[in-house]
């Protein structure tokens, strides 16, 4: 039962009103300003220079602290540890949390993908930059240690190269910095927003930034946008090269970059994979926006999206309604959704306690100034190290030189406590040499010890010579650190993960705009011997009779496309003519059609000798020569960012071609000569070539009056026993083709 509330607990409680008076005593005024001034800005300048904004080595506190607790830990090169075990040291230095630790932490691990160079050696799920909601697990579950590369962060840490600090309770000390040998703070990408300021700064490559360095160091006044390409990213992807903004990037260190998804489309699948995305984004981001169009009909040709990412890596898949065309609807989504994205750059660096915004030039002088200045430090280390050893045997030197006079004093001595004061007398050393001399055992005294060490004061004495001339010259730093840059190069660096697109200019803009109002519908190419074109639709060729040809020509070429799909046309020249099949008007069975050699402006008596359709250049070409060699070429090597473009050479000038095919599955193919020779074998004996005039490898060996005359695929021939052509290896002459695998016609290529 509740508790019967007595009289004096009834209704109001009552107030002293001489405590409130006390209270309001209490309260007193202050301006604005003064609040701001006292408690704000001490808070600001804190988070921006102890938490928010990266130094010149590359790493704020957080970072810093975790990395030398585990250089502390000795976890460079051995074996891992729990991550729990490193969070719980570093909080020794770090006073933030285990979370934020952890945090930190996984932000720099392999697994994360979040650098191009991680610098810690993950093992678990530390889950990745590219998802947003992909978690990653309790730190008593994962494994660490340092990367390789640390190596280059910690060479010089126990040589007074950088200056310590009492860590946050005055129990230990940490370095201020990390003397990197590189610049690493263009190379680890790097965000903060701190108070009233924030700093993003993208990664490059390393070899090009040492690149960069070296020539800097030569020359301050280098042009950078020469050796430094452009800003790499650890999810790959493609960056749309804008040069002006680009040189802005560099000179003030502030401005954007336009980043965009790599894609490929799978034509047998009908499906679009989306396998690298920009580094400013997430799956999920890219998902919601895709599925927010879709619903809001906006985009009617994707019927289904799904994340397939797995243990090889990311990819989005696409599935397209029948009759869609991709390269039309990835220029769409590339306009509305975070698959082109902007990275808006904000190179803030604290030098010197300092917040300052710098182009890549301001960056790398700061880098070198900064980094001499650590060699320098290191090389006076090392020779004040020689020169106390120095000094030690000289007076070594000077008892070994009447070694009888010590040992007599010695003995004579009667305390052990006056035997370094009795050698100092008797020799005229100080009190170190002579605690050096006493120590040494009697073992030593010897005539082969004692010339060792004579010659060891002579060489100390070169070397700290040497080692003077080096502190003070400027030139001889810069020699050392081109040294270590060049190492670091050879050793760590790796091929750029973002593709430049340097054709991408508004030109192409322009052109994208032209795609999305052609109409798309199924159309049928013919080709002509002598290069006549003609594209009819399904339901005009229902209605002709038969084709038209010059008198001496005849049919070639034919193919089913789109009307938004491309050709490439090859000639007797070896150049290749890229053209659009919506720049030729429909036609009809019974005109000509237009004469390519006019229609695409070739060179005066270049003529026609193949075309094909390149669908989205993800198959092979291959040229077959009348001498019997054969050529396996990428697709991809003709493929351009402009409307129409004349490749010059497209294949190889060594002998004519008899034929050439795409190549979009591997299969058998049969080679006829004119001898009437056969070889059956398969085309994944031919390995691509990275060269589109590459003369290729023989085939076929041939009498000298022979050449190569066609070539088939054996499922669209009529030989019966293809055991008796097919080749064990290339080259071979073949064998004679029998009655029986001639078939009722003769072998005609489609």
């Amino acid at each position: 039962m509740a508790k019967k509330r007595s009289p004096e607990q009834s209704g109001p409680k009552q107030v002293d009103s001489s405590h409130v008076m006390g209270l309001q005593a209490q309260v007193v005024e202050q301006p604005i300003t003064q609040t701001l001034e006292l408690n704000y800005m001490p808070y600001a300048m804190s988070v921006i220079v102890s938490r928010a904004i990266p130094e010149i080595d590359g790493f704020k506190p957080s970072h810093r602290k975790l990395l030398y607790t585990m250089y502390q830990m000795h976890l460079m090169g051995g074996n891992r540890t729990k991550s729990a075990n490193v969070v719980g040291q570093t909080m020794r230095l770090n006073p933030h949390g285990d979370a934020a630790i952890y945090d930190t932490m996984v932000r720099l691990s392999r697994g994360y993908g979040a650098l191009l160079h991680p610098l810690v050696d993950s093992k678990g799920n530390f889950g990745k930059v590219y998802s947003r909601d992909m978690a990653w697990a309790a730190s008593r579950y994962t494994e660490v240690r340092l990367d390789a590369i640390c190596q280059e962060l910690f060479r010089d840490i126990d040589q007074d190269a950088v200056d310590f600090v009492p860590n946050y309770d005055g129990k230990l000390m940490e370095p201020t910095l990390l003397p990197t040998t590189f610049p690493n703070v263009l190379v680890c990408a790097n965000q903060g927003i701190a108070v009233g300021m924030a700093s993003n700064l993208c990664g490059f490559n390393l070899g090009e930034v040492c690149d960069a360095a070296v020539a800097y160091l030569k020359n301050p006044d280098v042009d950078l946008t020469s050796l430094l390409k452009a800003p790499d990213f650890s999810t790959g992807g493609q960056l749309l090269y804008d040069g002006a903004a680009l040189a802005e990037i560099y000179r003030t260190g502030r401005g954007g970059l336009k980043l965009r998804a790599k894609w490929r489309y799978l034509k047998s699948e009908h499906v679009i994979e989306i396998y690298e995305i920009p580094y400013s984004t997430t799956v999920e981001a890219i998902i919601d926006k895709v599925a927010e169009l879709v619903k809001g009909g906006k985009i009617r040709e994707i019927s289904d999206m799904r994340d397939e990412t797995d243990l090889n890596g990311l990819k989005l898949a696409i599935d397209l309604k029948r009759g869609s065309d991709p390269d039309k609807l990835m220029a769409r989504l590339f306009q509305s959704t975070p698959l082109q994205d902007t990275f808006s750059c904000n190179f803030n660096v604290l030098i010197a306690g300092m917040p300052r915004v710098m182009g890549v030039g301001e960056i790398l002088g700061e880098w070198s100034a900064w980094r001499m200045d650590g060699v320098r430090r290191r090389t006076w280390f090392v020779c004040k190290k020689k020169e106390e050893k120095l000094h030690l045997l000289k007076g070594l030197r000077r008892i070994l030189m009447d070694i009888d006079k010590a040992i007599r004093i010695i003995r004579e001595t009667e305390e052990e406590s006056e035997v370094v004061p009795n050698l100092i007398i008797g020799f005229g050393i100080d009190q170190l040499q002579a605690e050096y001399v006493a120590d040494i055992r009697l073992r030593n005294i010897n005539k082969e010890y004692i010339l060792k060490r004579v010659e060891e004061v002579a060489l100390l004495e070169e070397e700290i010579a040497d080692l003077r001339d080096t502190v003070n010259s400027p030139d001889r730093l810069k020699d050392i650190i081109t040294s270590e840059l060049e190492h670091v190069k050879n050793k760590y660096a790796i091929p750029r993960r973002t593709e430049i697109v340097y054709e991408y200019q508004q030109v192409a803009t322009r052109e994208r705009a032209a795609v999305e109002e052609i109409p798309s519908y199924p159309v049928h190419i013919f080709l002509s011997r002598e290069g006549y074109f003609k594209k009819i639709t399904p339901q005009s060729l229902r209605m002709s009779g038969e084709q038209k040809y010059k008198e001496g020509d005849g049919h070639y070429l034919q193919w089913e496309a789109s009307s938004r799909g491309e050709m490439l046309v090859f000639t007797d020249k070896h150049q290749c003519y890229k053209a659009r099949l919506a720049d030729f008007d429909d036609a009809k069975a019974s005109v000509l059609g237009d004469y390519l050699p006019t229609k695409l402006g070739m060179e005066p008596e270049e003529k026609f000798v193949w075309a094909c359709d390149p669908g989205d250049y993800s198959g092979h070409l291959l040229f077959f020569f009348e001498n019997g060699k054969a050529a396996r070429v990428e697709l991809s090597a003709y493929q351009t960012q402009t409307r129409r473009k004349r490749l010059t050479g497209a294949y190889s000038d060594k002998s004519p071609l008899a034929t050439a095919l795409v190549l979009e599955e591997e299969k058998e193919l049969a080679v006829i000569s004119t001898e009437g020779r056969c070889v059956v074998f398969h085309t994944a004996g031919l390995n691509p070539k990275s060269t589109r005039t590459t003369q290729g490898v023989s085939v076929m060996t041939l009498k000298p009056k022979y050449r190569v005359e066609q070539v088939v695929p054996l499922a669209q021939t009529a030989i019966v026993n293809a055991t008796r052509y097919r080749a064990r290896s290339l080259p071979i002459a073949g064998a004679l083709l029998r009655e029986e695998d001639r078939g009722e016609g003769q072998l005609t290529l489609l």
